[in-house]
């Protein structure tokens, strides 16, 4: 289970454009990395959502936003056109990312308990160690899902 001052793991992915991802190369500049199942919920909609009303805000502060599941490049251009998301969603279409992460787990999906991957987002600091988990056993709290961005502009004490 990863814990507030590990290293982050590090990892290689794509995004929904194909666009190549390595997290090593962010190391120098914080970064938000945020864990959402497959699904498309009306949870993850909204937690995406309030990061997405915030992301001027990050960008402005240099702190590049992430968003990571599972689904094939199709619904993740989906997803993304539908919400009108500014930021990259990365590619986990095997759950390797959200595994090393700890983050694939027994979650409850319209009622059936299945294997996915849990809503948590993971705050990097520069040195690519966790500074803050929101969510999950380790989580500093839950993922507050249309205030989410607020927890995380408060958390770093960012500042319009």
């Amino acid at each position: 289970m990863l814990k507030i001052g590990d290293k982050a793991p590090d990892f290689e992915t794509i995004d929904e454009s194909g666009n190549r991802f390595n997290l090593n190369d962010h190391r120098g500049s914080k970064l938000v990395l945020f864990f959402y199942p497959a699904d498309n919920s009306v949870g993850c909609t909204m937690e995406a959502c309030s990061l997405r009303d915030s992301y001027t805000l990050f960008e402005g502060s240099g702190i590049p936003i992430y968003g990571i599941s599972g689904g094939d490049e199709a619904s993740h251009k989906k997803f993304k056109r539908n919400n009108e998301l500014p930021f990259a969603l990365l590619m986990d279409e095997e759950y390797a990312i959200a595994k090393l992460y700890d983050v694939y787990k027994p979650i409850r999906i319209l009622g059936k308990e299945l294997l996915g991957v849990k809503r948590v987002t993971f705050l990097i600091d520069e040195d690519g160690k966790i500074e803050g988990i929101f969510g999950g056993d380790e989580g500093v709290d839950k993922v507050r899902s249309s205030k989410h961005a607020d927890q995380l502009v408060s958390f770093w004490g960012l500042k319009l």
